[in-house]
């Protein structure tokens, strides 16, 4: 049986000071002994150098023993194959190992030189990267915004420069691709005259005579008189054979980049979405835990950094609440929460509905408008009626969101859901109304589709109307463009700044009504799908289009900053930035995919309309050989029978002479 314990009291000093280590029962020490327990274990994840238990209080010749095993296993950790960064040590003990392979490696020559550039290559991707978010432009104005405002509205300048860098990208292609090989033929010829062979071909857009200053306005607006024929737009170009493969290239690539960047930045938010609308995986722990960067320096970095991180807190609470009341709702409730959103829904296809045939009527009653003389002789009525369709759109894009956004708390969704059913409404309200808009200049351009009718009958389309409908696409969109960013710029100068000082040096009633303004991220992200839209589209017909909305969304950019901190406070209801890094690419993607389907369109129909026209002076030719060849045998036949007829005559003749002469 083991031995009874007693204590020593010879084996403390005075006071109950720690006794003198001493070797414990069976030869072994005490630090040999403490460096069994399972907690010892521990201690190698405090990387080489921590010595085990009781080291530094032996004195005798144990302890020394137990010091050179120490060192010894301390070196045999330094030599351990694996990657400094993949060793569970602190950043003084990574260094030590990394410092020790180098001396090895030293000591050997050079060392393996894949290892070398194995070791080297991870390290300069992540120098790259880090220097490439370096050059992002706005990285601390973005920063500053997230910390203020939430990271929703973070979302919004993000996406603001990423498209600005894809018009940026789009400009550059359609330079090099489109600009630079036309004016390397030769300069471009101009519109063809009335004296063309082709009844289609005469087309002479320049204004004859003395311009006045309301008409150089009106056609700087419109696009029409000296811009028509310019590099703007698509009747600009001659039909040269390496310019139309040109041309064909840039729209395929600029198509192919957009997509491309897109669909990448979409994907990179698509992990935090799934991980924040899980229901099982969405806790606390990640914003308390995992949120906080111990990498800022600085006061104002620090503040920041707790202003994003109390919006995530304040989102996630929010939605908290909403869950909630649903799980606690009755059957009954549930039944009334379902009706209210099928009526409400049946609400919004009315309104979509009413929208799309205003535009329908807008873009056709135009025409009619246009040609009246009291609008031909008023410049200024004439550009209204021009910006008629655009106008109507404009207003319908203005007042349908404002209802859409009093509708969705009516359903019952959390603040992120209402986020998105606002945003699916509007997107579809806006890329629809442009499709009606497209679908309605189709039926001028086309009769209708009637190939037959009477205007598309000698061209195949509207020819009087629209003698090149090409321009007069990229003109429709050249409109909606300018008409966008005016209307955008008149509301902040003449409602947004007035609206502050209102509240500021008003402090009463007037102040009240006017309320505290706030940065409506999914009307503001629309707005910018809808640019963007609407330049993928036009880029066919307007060639310069993208350069265009590159410097837009530029001035943009500081107007909306300006906006945001002098005019706008933090929003009272936020949602998660996830869901905008994810939803807003999407709905991009969304965007691209429609305005894919005129541009495919119309270069389908012009290889159409090469295709026939080829096919039709083939046949020209193929008639014209026939009938060469069937008057050459004609000829044919007829110099035979008169090869025969004077061989007949001839001999008669040679005959009746045999017969004069006498015997």
């Amino acid at each position: 049986m083991e031995e009874n314990r007693t204590w020593d009291p010879d084996a403390w000093g005075p006071s109950g000071e720690q006794p003198a280590p001493q070797k414990a029962r069976g030869g072994q020490s005490l630090a040999s002994v403490l460096h069994q327990l399972p907690s010892a274990a521990t201690l190698r994840y405090r990387g080489p150098g921590v010595l085990p238990w009781g080291t530094l209080e032996e004195e005798d010749e144990d302890g020394e023993r137990s010091r050179q095993a120490s060192a010894e296993a301390i070196q045999s950790e330094l030599r351990d194959p694996r990657p400094s960064q993949e060793l569970p040590w602190p950043m003084r003990a990574r260094r030590a190992h990394r410092k020790s392979r180098a001396r090895e490696q030293v000591a050997l020559g050079s060392g393996p030189r894949t290892a070398h550039w194995a070791r080297l290559l991870p390290r300069s991707k992540e120098k790259m990267k880090e220097g490439l978010r370096r050059l992002q432009p706005w990285a601390w104005t973005l920063k500053r915004i997230g910390g203020q405002f939430g990271g929703g509205t973070e979302s919004y300048f993000s996406l603001l420069r990423f498209l600005l860098l894809l018009n940026l990208l789009a400009s550059v292609l359609q330079a090099c691709m489109t600009l630079l090989p036309t004016w390397l033929e030769g300069a471009p010829p101009g519109p063809p005259g009335p004296g063309s062979s082709s009844p289609c071909g005469s087309y002479s857009p320049h204004t004859q005579g003395l311009v006045s200053f309301p008409t150089q306005l009106f056609n700087l607006l419109s696009g029409e008189g000296y811009l028509e024929w310019s590099p703007l737009f698509y009747g600009f170009y001659p039909p040269r054979k390496y310019l139309a493969v040109t041309y064909l290239c840039s729209v395929f690539a600029v198509s192919l980049i957009c997509l491309l960047l897109t669909l990448h930045r979409s994907v990179s938010g698509l992990k935090q979405t799934l991980l924040a609308e899980s229901g099982a995986l969405t806790s606390y722990s990640h914003q308390v835990f995992s949120a906080w960067d111990f990498g800022l320096r600085g006061d104002e970095n620090v503040r920041l950094r707790q202003g994003i991180i109390l919006y995530e807190l304040q989102v996630e609470l929010e939605e908290a609440v909403v869950r909630r009341q649903a799980a606690a709702r009755t059957l009954g409730q549930q039944a009334k929460v379902w009706l209210v959103r099928a009526l409400l829904n049946l609400l919004v296809l009315a309104l979509l509905a009413a929208a799309f045939y205003g535009v329908y009527w807008a873009t056709g009653y135009t025409v009619e408008l246009q040609e009246m003389s009291l609008v031909q002789q008023t410049p200024l009525l004439k550009l209204v009626v021009n910006y008629l369709p655009s106008i109507f759109i404009s207003v319908v894009n203005f007042v349908l969101p404002f209802v859409f956004k009093l509708i969705a708390p009516l359903e019952g969704y959390t603040r992120s859901r209402q986020i998105v059913f606002i945003l699916l409404r509007t997107v579809f309200l806006r890329l629809a109304s442009l499709l009606v808009l497209l679908f309605s200049l189709w039926s001028q351009i086309t009769c209708g589709g009637d190939a037959q009718a009477e205007d598309c009958k000698t061209c195949g389309y509207n020819y009087k109307e629209l003698p090149c409908w090409e321009t007069r696409l990229g003109q429709e969109m050249y409109k909606l463009l300018i008409f966008d960013f005016l209307s955008g710029l008149a509301l902040t100068l003449l409602v947004q700044f007035p609206r502050k000082l209102v509240c500021g040096f008003c402090p009463g009633a007037l102040g009240r009504v006017a309320g505290t303004q706030e940065f409506q991220v999914p009307d503001e992200v629309l707005g910018l799908i809808y640019a963007q839209t609407v330049v993928w589209v036009g880029s066919f017909f307007c060639p310069l289009l993208p350069l265009l909305n590159t410097v837009k969304f530029l001035l943009l950019f500081y107007l909306k900053k300006v906006t945001l901190f002098f005019t706008c406070s933090p929003a009272s209801r936020t949602f998660r930035a996830s869901t905008a890094n994810f939803f807003f690419p999407l709905v991009l993607l969304l965007g691209l995919a429609i305005s894919a389907v005129p541009v495919f369109y119309s270069i389908f129909h012009i290889l159409m309309a090469y295709t026939v026209a080829l096919a039709n002076s083939y046949g020209r030719l193929i008639s014209e050989l026939k009938r060469q060849i069937k008057t050459e045998a004609q000829n044919k036949v007829f110099l035979a029978q008169r090869t025969v007829a004077m061989s007949s005559a001839k001999g008669t003749s040679t005959s009746v002479s045999r017969d004069d002469v006498p015997p």
